[in-house]
C-alpha cells in the first residue's frame, strides 16, 4: 500500500511538473528564441543554399560545402535549433527559375508548399543568378521581389531576412535591401565576403569546374551562417 502510494505521489507530482511547463494547457511550449518564434524555418536561395549532387558532392546540399553539414543552411539552423531547446522544422528551395524570370515567375504556383508551411522565420539568399539591372530591368526586379516577399509576409507573417548577394552586387543588392525593408524584413549585409578569395571553395580544395569553385567553401559558409544568425539573434532581442 505505501508503495502503491508513493508511486501515485510521483505521478501527480511529473504531472504537475509538465503541467506548469505549458501553462497548463496541455500543449507543448513554443520554440522561441527571445520574442522570435523558432518552430518552423524556410530558406529559399540557389545553389549557394541547395543543388543537387554536383564535384565533391555525394548528395544535395548547399554548394559547395564539403558536407551537408557545413553548408550555411545546416549551420545557421542547427544555431537556431539550440538557441530554441528544440530542433526547428525546416523547408529547404532552390528558387534560380525566380532571378532568372522573375517578371513571369508564379510565387503562388511554384512556393505553394512553401507557403503554406506558414514559416516562423524565412531565409531569403538569391541574387545571383540575376541578370545584371540596368534602369529598366532594375525596376521590373524591384517589381518582382517585392511582390515575392509580400506573398511570404501573408502566409504566418514570418520574420523575414533577406541576405545581399555573395559575390557584391551594388544595384542588385540595393534593390532586395529596399524591398526588404518595406517589407518590415531584415536586410543582412554580408559585406566583402565575396571578396574575399579564402571563403571560395577553390581556396579548399581543387575542382575541375571552375564554376564550383567560386562557390563558397566551408569557410565562406560559416562566415554567411554566422552573419545571418547573428542578424537573427538581434531581431530575437528587439
Amino acid at each position: 500500500m505505501k508503495q502503491f502510494l508513493f508511486v501515485l505521489g510521483l505521478a501527480l507530482i511529473l504531472a504537475c511538473g509538465l503541467a506548469a511547463q505549458d501553462g497548463g494547457s496541455g500543449a507543448s511550449k513554443e520554440p522561441r528564441i527571445g520574442k522570435l518564434r523558432a518552430g518552423k524555418i524556410l530558406f529559399l536561395g540557389n545553389s549557394i543554399t541547395l543543388h543537387p549532387p554536383a564535384e565533391g558532392m555525394m548528395g544535395a546540399w548547399g554548394m559547395a560545402a564539403s558536407a551537408p553539414d557545413k553548408d550555411y543552411v545546416h549551420l545557421v539552423s542547427a544555431s537556431i535549433g539550440k538557441a530554441a531547446g528544440i530542433e526547428p522544422k525546416v523547408k529547404v528551395k532552390a528558387i534560380a527559375d525566380f532571378e532568372r524570370k522573375y517578371e513571369s515567375y508564379d510565387v503562388a504556383a511554384n512556393l505553394k508548399d512553401e507557403l503554406d508551411f506558414k514559416a516562423d522565420i524565412v531565409i531569403v539568399a538569391i541574387g545571383e543568378n540575376v541578370p545584371g539591372l540596368t534602369d529598366p530591368a532594375k525596376e521590373k526586379y524591384a517589381a518582382s521581389f517585392a511582390r515575392l516577399l509580400g506573398e511570404l509576409k501573408s502566409h504566418g507573417n514570418p520574420a523575414l531576412f533577406v541576405r545581399s548577394s555573395f559575390w557584391p552586387d551594388a544595384t542588385k543588392d540595393s534593390v532586395m535591401k529596399k524591398a526588404c525593408i518595406d517589407a518590415g524584413g531584415v536586410f543582412v549585409d554580408l559585406g566583402d565576403l565575396g571578396r574575399d578569395a579564402s571563403n571560395f571553395a577553390r581556396s579548399e580544395r581543387k575542382f575541375n569546374n571552375s564554376g564550383i569553385g567560386i562557390h563558397p567553401g566551408d569557410k565562406g559558409m560559416k562566415a554567411i551562417a554566422d552573419t545571418i544568425w547573428s542578424a537573427i539573434q538581434k531581431r530575437s532581442a528587439e
